[in-house]
């Protein structure tokens, strides 16, 4: 028996879009879904595209293993890997509250001595 070495796997939280150029139909793209989903570590959301053939997974894994994964249902381009998009959102979304709560305390601030 093999030992398997971890040291090289680098784990990530990204945004993985890749092409199955055999993602024609629903069959297909189910089976895309279903490797993708299948990947051990903590994939939070996939998304397929079947006009454009593009398939996003989005979550905590090592690129490369989806990429592998992926490879069993068809033939697979890597089309980019990066941070994960959702934590970007996150992040605007607080700063626009509290944004909104400073402008709006200003507001308050310029209404009272009118009065």
């Amino acid at each position: 028996m093999s030992r398997m070495n971890y040291e090289h796997i680098n784990y990530c939280m990204c945004d993985v879009v890749l092409k199955v150029l055999t993602m024609t139909d629903d069959k297909t793209k189910q089976k895309a879904i279903e490797a993708a989903a299948d990947i051990f570590a903590g994939v939070d959301s996939i998304a397929a595209d079947m006009k454009e053939q593009k398939l996003t997974v989005i979550g905590l894994m090592d690129a490369v293993a989806v990429v592998k994964k992926l490879k069993k249902v068809g033939k697979v381009d890597l089309l980019s890997v990066g941070p994960a998009k959702e934590e970007k959102k996150e992040e605007k979304k607080e700063e626009n509250k509290e944004e909104k709560k400073e402008e709006k305390k200003e507001e308050k601030k310029e209404e009272e001595p009118k009065k």
